[in-house]
């Protein structure tokens, strides 16, 4: 009799755990690249850490611009293209690492220049129906290029 107990009291700890997505991702870091005043896009640029099963990222809101896309960029024939993706996956016990040579989000037809410094928010949703709300900063894009200026890897 000891053992059913035990292998319902089990199942009811797993039921238990998959209650929201939102205490399992978290925000790394990321930013918002800044662009010249007459370019009306710009990419968003973010990690997330996944400390739950596997999500999708599905959409991104922001105030700022009229549409905001999950992009990824793909090789083909030599050519690096944008290609729009319906989502990220972030496996599970893992990161999503959005960058400049990889996926990444872009905001489309933006209301306003972005200033540098200023703070955009972002709304993520997931595919199980959560959203997050996350907020970064517009920076310039060589900003983060600097750190790895100094070292000069030389490809023989």
């Amino acid at each position: 009799m000891k053992q059913i107990f035990k292998h319902a009291f089990n199942f009811v700890l797993l039921s238990c755990t998959s209650f929201s997505v939102l205490a399992n991702v978290m925000l790394v870091d990321g930013y918002v690249r800044a662009m010249p005043a007459s370019v009306p896009n710009t990419a968003v640029y973010f990690t997330l850490m996944n400390h739950g099963p596997e999500v999708k990222l599905v959409a991104v809101e922001t105030d700022v611009a009229e549409e905001a896309q999950l992009h990824t960029l793909v090789e083909e024939e030599g050519v690096i293209k944008m290609r729009q993706l319906p989502y990220f996956t972030i496996a599970a016990h893992d990161n999503l690492a959005l960058a400049p040579s990889g996926d990444h989000v872009m905001l489309l037809g933006l209301k306003q220049p972005l200033q540098i410094d200023q703070k955009v928010g972002l709304t993520l949703t997931f595919d199980d129906g959560t959203e997050q709300a996350i907020t970064l900063t517009v920076t310039r894009q060589d900003a983060t290029k600097q750190d790895g200026e100094m070292d000069h890897h030389h490809h023989h």
